[in-house]
């Protein structure tokens, strides 16, 4: 009888480990998932800017090109920019307002609610290897050509059914209204109580102390910072954030100024991948999987 116990524990021990082993064999990746050492690297480096972990860098590494290119122009970077749009959604809808019209919600504008990124996809613009023009990117603003950022521009429109007062606080020159204006009303953004650019007292600021500054002026005005969301951290940190903020995407990962070049030290958005559009249209259907085309402000289109 003890032997018979003992071969019945040992067969059960045996078959105990022959499950243990399946399973722990399933849990590992196969061999055709693995991802390179260097894309592991990539998507290493793309997490320590996106949480501020690294600063005060110039251009994309060159061994990163391809990977932030294919994420920039893939489904992921819409994804991610999505899912915090409806996360604010949710928080939005939560909230009981009180129906003063001083309940706002802050919006940049560069990275959150237009997009740059036929800018930076075009191969002329260093495709992130090369330092950032100021002066190319200017002449960009002033065509007028950004498309919405669908995730927010969703949450916009929700805003409004809501209630909610939208304010637009971006880092570009009171200069460039009238452009700006415009092409918000040509991708869909119709309403807004206030456009806060840029002004000359406001040169010579880290974008933000700029920010900070004008949050704190909206709140001694009476109005209530429900929400607040930027593709910087610059734009959701410092006095009177609001009750919460909404950290997006960096752009196309750079972590730095806006048109105006509010902090020097970082670089704006910036795509990977020398030569990665230049070789078939291939860029511009990828644009189109989540960018809003340009559109009257009557019939805007969202391309999905």
């Amino acid at each position: 009888m003890n032997t018979l116990t003992q071969f019945f524990s040992f067969l059960i021990l045996s078959l105990a480990t022959t499950i243990s082993a399946s399973n722990h064999y399933q849990l590992r990746p196969r061999l055709d998932q693995l991802q390179s050492d260097n894309e592991l690297n990539c998507v290493s480096w793309r997490w320590a800017i996106e949480v501020d972990n690294i600063r005060n860098w110039n251009v994309v590494p060159i061994e990163c090109e391809s990977y932030i290119g294919h994420y920039m122009l893939g489904k992921q970077y819409r994804k991610d920019c999505d899912t915090v749009g409806l996360e604010a959604y949710k928080y939005a809808k939560s909230v009981t307002l009180k129906g003063d019209g001083k309940d706002v919600w802050v919006f940049d504008i560069d990275e959150t609610t237009l997009s740059n990124l036929p800018y930076y996809a075009d191969p002329s613009n260093g495709f992130g290897a090369l330092p950032f023009n100021q002066t190319t990117f200017n002449t960009w603003v002033a065509s007028g050509k950004a498309l919405a950022m669908p995730g927010t521009y969703a949450l916009y429109n929700q805003l409004l059914k809501l209630k909610y007062t939208i304010v637009l606080l971006t880092g570009r020159d009171e200069n460039s209204r009238a452009i700006t204006v415009s092409n918000l009303k040509n991708v869909g953004y119709h309403s807004w109580d206030k456009l806060i650019l840029k002004g000359p007292m406001d040169h010579g600021k880290t974008a933000q102390e700029y920010k900070s500054e004008k949050r704190t002026k909206l709140v001694k005005a009476g109005y209530r910072i429900i929400g607040n969301m930027g593709d910087q951290w610059s734009d959701i940190l410092g006095p009177n954030q609001g009750a919460r903020t909404f950290k997006g995407e960096e752009g196309l990962l750079p972590g730095g100024p806006e048109p105006s070049a509010l902090n020097k030290t970082k670089s704006p958005p910036m795509i990977a991948s020398r030569g990665f559009l230049a070789r078939s249209d291939e860029g511009g259907l990828l644009l189109a999987c989540w960018a809003q085309g340009l559109q009257s402000a009557a019939s805007p289109v969202v391309v999905s």
